[in-house]
């Protein structure tokens, strides 16, 4: 259907799509100082816009919104179209807290009671 319609129509339904997809997706990836928004993502890529963002490849933030969420390390990066998709090989989540270097007893009392 879209060999019917002029190169301009194409391209702005395009233009459009990616506004859309950019306003539905808060997140973001975040190179140094360079952010780049992300469009669509998955268990093990994402894609980012071709035209904004360069090939990426290493360790790589990824934020919703101001939130820091993951931090990835990508190893390939191909181009399809105006797009580029991102395969990352490794995806850790960010905690606000230090992990633990013991195993805690989900059975273990909180605390006890004395008579008084």
């Amino acid at each position: 259907m879209l060999e019917f319609l002029s190169q301009e129509m194409v391209d702005g339904l395009e233009t459009a799509r990616k506004n859309a997809d950019r306003r539905k997706s808060r997140l973001r990836v975040q190179v140094g100082e360079a952010v780049f928004p992300v469009l669509r993502f998955w268990h093990d890529g994402f894609v980012l816009d071709g035209t904004l963002s360069p090939h990426l490849r290493g360790l790589v933030d990824i934020y919703e919104g101001d939130r820091h969420v993951f931090q990835c390390l990508i190893v390939a990066s191909s181009s399809e179209g105006r797009e580029i998709t991102c395969d990352f090989k490794r995806l850790t989540p960010v905690t606000d807290k230090a992990p633990l270097d013991f195993w805690l007893d989900p059975t273990l009392p909180v605390g006890f009671i004395t008579k008084d």
